[in-house]
């Protein structure tokens, strides 16, 4: 490697003054100045826009719908993420060592792996919320309710965190490949290990949902490009339909193509460390560190981009936006005020 990144020094340890320590990969300042500003501006575009999300929502009664509540719940999971995985993180793949002891690296992966589970199970539920209202607008009012919402909302919460923890805390994870944890195991190092049959459940975990939504929203706009052409040809036979019916279902055709932007931008960030880390089990661990890291923060990203996605395809939250930044609502009682153009 050119110097310009790496220092040429001699070997260096995480801990100098332990004989079981792990090697460190001795970065050049300048790289290491622009990795924590790069990292850190992620962190804090996380934690930032999620909140903006998460207040927007809870704030606005206009906004207290089945759908928005979904929306909230997964600007929770990734405000999470941002708040408590992601500093620590930048600390590990700056410093290229780990310093917060073996039991919180356990809980800061368990954590990890659950707020991003409970992303996707959110994402899942919003593309079922979805279909529904899509397919049956008059109805959906009366099936999807916010009760049927908090329950998703409980359920993709409680599955994510008691299913993680307990895995990783009861060792499951790593069971019968004690010999290769003992290998890589040193003083400075967070690598919790998933053997074949936890690496199995873990992708499906994932890919199970993904396809679900690529199922769903792929019937969503089959269905809405039908009703689209049977609205025209209701228009060519008789004067322009405006009736209720009709209204519903282009309001909830617009926002199934819009709540389908972040179900596509998770499958284009997650899709690279899912398919990196089901290869590496199967092929004893050839990955290297770099390339693996760079998968993880590119997936993290996501999480920093789906406030952008909003504050572009989302009017409503342009217009909440700008009344928490203007700082309108401590001095007027704008939570009634309307975010929809009629």
């Amino acid at each position: 490697m050119n110097s310009t990144f790496f220092d040429n020094e001699d070997l260096q340890y995480c801990f100098e003054n332990m004989n079981e320590s792990c090697y460190k990969t001795p970065l050049s300042s300048g790289l290491r100045v622009s990795l924590y500003i790069v990292l850190g501006l992620l962190v804090i575009f996380t934690v930032g826009g999620n909140l903006m999300v998460v207040v927007s929502i809870v704030y606005f009664k206009q906004l207290h719908s089945p759908t928005h509540f979904l929306i909230a719940s997964l600007a929770c999971a990734d405000f999470g993420l941002g708040l408590t995985v992601l500093p620590f993180s930048t600390v590990r793949s700056v410093e290229t060592c780990w310093y917060f002891g073996e039991i919180f690296c356990r809980f800061h992966y368990c954590l990890d792996v659950s707020l991003c589970q409970a992303s996707i199970f959110h994402l899942c539920f919003i593309s079922v919320d979805r279909y529904v209202a899509v397919n049956n607008p008059l109805i959906y009012p009366i099936k999807f309710t916010v009760p049927v919402s908090g329950m998703f909302i409980a359920a993709a919460w409680i599955f994510s965190l008691v299913f993680n923890f307990s895995v990783v805390f009861a060792g499951s994870n790593d069971k019968g490949m004690q010999e290769l944890v003992n290998g890589l195991s040193c003083a400075g190092s967070c690598q919790i290990i998933l053997n074949k049959m936890w690496v199995v459940v873990s992708s499906l975990l994932y890919f199970i949902p993904f396809l679900a939504m690529i199922a769903l929203y792929s019937r969503i706009f089959a269905v809405a490009k039908q009703q689209v052409r049977m609205i025209e040809m209701m228009s060519n036979n008789t004067q322009p339909s405006n009736n209720y019916s009709d209204r519903v279902g282009r309001r909830e055709r617009k926002a199934a193509k819009t709540l389908g932007i972040p179900v596509i931008a998770f499958l284009v960030f997650w899709s690279p460390y899912l398919i990196m880390v089901t290869i590496d089990a199967f092929l004893n661990f050839i990955i290297p560190p770099l390339i693996f890291d760079i998968a993880v923060w590119f997936a993290y990203s996501n999480s920093a981009i789906n406030p952008l996605i909003y504050s572009v395809f989302y009017p409503w939250f342009r217009k909440a936006m700008k009344v928490i930044v203007s700082c309108k609502i401590f001095h007027l009682d704008c939570s009634t005020m309307s975010l929809f153009s009629e």
